[in-house]
This record gives C-alpha cells, structure tokens and sequence, in this order.
C-alpha cells in the first residue's frame, strides 16, 4: 500500500526536478516492496530460461507458471526499473501519469493489496543522487527494453483483468464484472504510455543503433509486434469478452448501461492505442518500411499500422457511443468488391 501510494502522489506535470525527486522516491518504495517479496523467496534467474521466440531473447522476456509471489517480486522488478529509468526520461506529463496509473494497478494485482486501506500519505525520504553510471547511449539503448518490458506486464495484466471480466459477466456477476474492465482500461491506456517511454529516445539513434539490431542477420528473423505472446493473449482475451457481450451499444446500454460505458471505455482505450501506434512509429522511421514487412508488400511501417487502427475502429464502430462509422462503412464497402 505504501508502494501505491507513493506512485498515486506522483506530481506528474512539476517542474522537472521536483519531478525527478518523487519519482526516485517511488522508485526507492518500489525497490523496498522488491525487497521485501525477495526476503520470501529470491527472484529466479529469467536469463537461465530459454527463450521461446526470437523477441523473448532480443527484449530480455521469459515466460514461465510462477507462484503468486514469484509474480509478484518479478511484476515489481519491471516496474522498479521503469521507475528508476523514468527519472530520466523525458516523457510527458500525461502520458508519465497513465504509466504510473498502471504501475499502481499491477502493484494491486500482483500483490492483492486493495485501494483505500493503511495512512493516507508518507513524507518524503531522502534518496541519493543516482551516480554517473552508464552513457548517455547505453541508457537509450537500456530504456528501449525496459519501456518494452513495462508494455509486456501492462500486457499480461490487462489479458488476466479482461480474462476476469468476461469469467465474471459468464456467470452473472456483473459486478465484479465492471471493476475488472475498469483495471483492464487503465493498462490499455498504459499500452501507448510504455510504448512511448521506451520511444524517448532519439530517432536518429533508435535507426543507427537499435532497428539494425532487431533485424537480420543480426538476429534469426525480423522482430514484430506479432511475436509478442502478451499482447496476444491480450487479444483473445478481447475476443473472448465480445463474444459474451456481442451487442451494439444502444442495445446494451437499455437493458446494462454501466456495462456499456465499461465496455466502451475500454475499446476506446484500444482504438486510441492503435492510433497513438501510427504516430509514434511515424516520429521514429517516418515513411520506411516496418523490419518484418515482406518485400513484395506495398505498404510501409505507418500505413500497415494505420490499417491495422482502421480494422479495430471498424470492428467496434456499433460497440462505442462515438464509434467511426465513416471507416466501418468503409470496411464494409471493401468487403463486397
């Protein structure tokens, strides 16, 4: 609690050296909850675990059935990290509160600590000035993985959450069902956040230094976004959760309406991540193409992101009380040629 705490006390938009002393004192708090998990049971060694994908290998992910503490102490590491690398970077105010929103949404999963319990706030502690440590590159190159690792633990919390929402809505609980899309919501909009912690780097490094390396013959095959288990298993979750709530959003909000607006809210989320996809990787390769693009492919990284927005926006124009029906007719019109 003492962790989530400080994470909510985050003043996102101060100035920036009074925003990096609070958030060395989150980062200080969330190493003490690391700590204490590890006084329990020390933390494995992921590196000992084989890599199931050439992603898992490249951005440093294992994946392996954990006990609840295990998870713990290792979803906390992630965002130990994150935190300790965001005193540096140079993301925005709005997007550093969604990331923090979401670190403190997983504290609460991993560890069932539960809102609103224990002191209201904690004073400041004196934390020491980080030393000079590494280049100024080898912290890019070091936050390009660790705003990855933040986006796959977002990941696979908002799978478990979503899981949850749907198991809950199967039998009747809707309840319960309307609290685990509203968690689920709040790591989707954490999605773009990570994405873009890991992106505040310079484009110019991130094309000299980093895609060369996520590409052969540097490793066995292009790395893409569809490689990432969490974020698949994200996805059919998603599927799964439509399936019990097929209907439109008139139709759901007469007979459910908090569930409607649960359900919105979250496939906005998903919508905006998507567009937000298109933007950032236009701000790091412009118009070249996407690594893992085939060579007969038309199209470049933006336009196959931008496709890919127009399909989800499509798919949930009828589902949201401001869907875009201007591309779902679009997408409707294409099918029938």
């Amino acid at each position: 609690m003492r962790t989530a705490r400080v994470l909510a006390g985050v003043a996102t938009h101060a100035r920036p050296v009074e925003r990096t002393l609070v958030l060395r004192h989150a980062a200080s708090a969330t190493g003490a909850l690391a700590a204490a998990l590890s006084d329990q049971a020390p933390a494995m060694a992921g590196e000992a675990l084989p890599a199931e994908s050439t992603s898992q290998s490249f951005f440093r992910v294992r994946e392996k059935e954990l006990s609840d503490q295990q998870a713990a102490l290792h979803g906390v590491l992630v965002i130990h990290r994150g935190l300790q690398d965001l005193c540096d970077a140079p993301l925005s105010g709005g997007d550093l509160a969604l990331e923090l929103a979401g670190m403190r949404q997983a504290v609460f999963d991993l560890t069932g600590a539960k809102p609103g319990t224990g002191r209201d706030s904690d004073p400041l502690v004196a934390v020491p000035e980080p030393g000079t440590g590494a280049s100024l590159e080898d912290a890019w190159s070091a936050r390009w993985l660790i705003g990855h690792q933040v986006h796959v633990l977002f990941n696979i919390c908002a799978a478990v959450a979503v899981a949850d929402a749907a198991g809950h809505l199967s039998h009747g609980d809707s309840d319960a069902a309307l609290l685990r899309l509203a968690d689920a919501t709040v790591y989707v909009r954490g999605f773009p956040a990570a994405m873009t912690h890991a992106s505040t780097i310079p484009a110019d490094y991130y094309m000299a230094a980093i895609r060369q390396t996520m590409a052969p013959p540097s490793v066995d095959v292009p790395l893409s976004g569809r490689q990432h288990r969490g974020y698949k298993l994200f996805r059919a979750a998603m599927r799964d959760l439509l399936s019990i709530v097929p209907d439109s959003y008139e139709d759901l909000a007469a007979r459910a309406p908090e569930l409607a607006e649960a359900r919105g809210a979250l496939l906005e989320a998903d919508i905006i991540d998507g567009e937000r996809h298109v933007t950032l990787a236009y701000s790091m390769v412009h118009l070249d193409r996407s690594i893992a693009q085939k060579p007969e492919g038309p199209d470049n990284a933006v336009a196959e992101l931008r496709l890919m927005r127009h399909r989800r926006a499509a798919q949930y124009a009828s589902l949201i009380r401001f869907g875009d029906h201007y591309i779902a007719d679009a997408v409707a019109g294409l099918r029938h040629t």
